[in-house]
């Protein structure tokens, strides 16, 4: 896979606690320069929107522990529509989940997907389950109609696995987030199913991508 096609799978992201406007403002450039997606901290989503040729823009809701009031979840996802993100990335509850609550995961996840006319994707914290638990948390993404299952925030430890991607996949599209730095780990990535990437790394992996 050359560059521009490899482009076109990747969320260049910055999430992490520490981030800047000028985190922000340099993710954009190198997305709109590359290609790629992005995806930016709610707070900063006026101000992405507000830049010359954006990249497709995603943001986050629920993160990064999923344990927000449902009614806030739903308000963030439609405040985050409404200032012009055009994906969103919603972190299961996987502490309900753990407890067996899963009609309490799909209800919140199907308010949040019937709030927004935009793609959701729903992050599952996949070190954090069992196979049980993976399951079952993709039978409920499936029935709140949410478009997307992600492995993982970034911040709960593991990285994305092939097993993982190869499992979510036999439920819906999957985006494969967590520890995926260079051309040659997304590719393996790719290879087992996956059809989006989210990395912080988005620069390096095309970097070392065949032109």
């Amino acid at each position: 896979m050359d560059r521009s096609e490899l482009a076109a799978f990747i969320d260049h992201t910055v999430l992490g606690p520490e981030t800047t406007p000028d985190d922000v403002d340099r993710v954009l450039a190198e997305a709109t320069e590359y290609g790629t997606n992005a995806c930016v901290p709610p707070c900063y989503l006026d101000r992405a929107v507000g830049s010359t040729s954006e990249p497709t823009l995603a943001t986050v809701v629920g993160f990064p522990h999923g344990h927000h009031d449902p009614e806030v979840k739903r308000e963030e996802a439609v405040r985050a529509w409404k200032a012009g993100a055009d994906e969103l990335d919603v972190v299961c509850n996987v502490g309900r989940l753990k407890a067996g609550e899963d009609d309490a995961v799909t209800e919140e996840l199907g308010e949040v997907v019937a709030a927004v006319p935009i793609p959701v994707k729903v992050i599952l914290e996949t070190a954090l389950l069992t196979e049980g638990e993976k399951r079952r948390a993709c039978e409920a993404v499936v029935a709140a109609d949410a478009a997307m299952v992600k492995t993982s925030t970034g911040f709960a430890g593991g990285s994305a696995t092939v097993a993982d991607v190869e499992l979510l996949g036999e439920y819906l599209p999957v985006k494969a987030s967590g520890g995926i730095g260079s051309y040659e780990e997304a590719m393996v990535m790719i290879d087992a199913g996956a059809d989006r990437i989210g990395t912080s790394s988005g620069v390096e992996i095309l970097d070392g991508a065949p032109e």
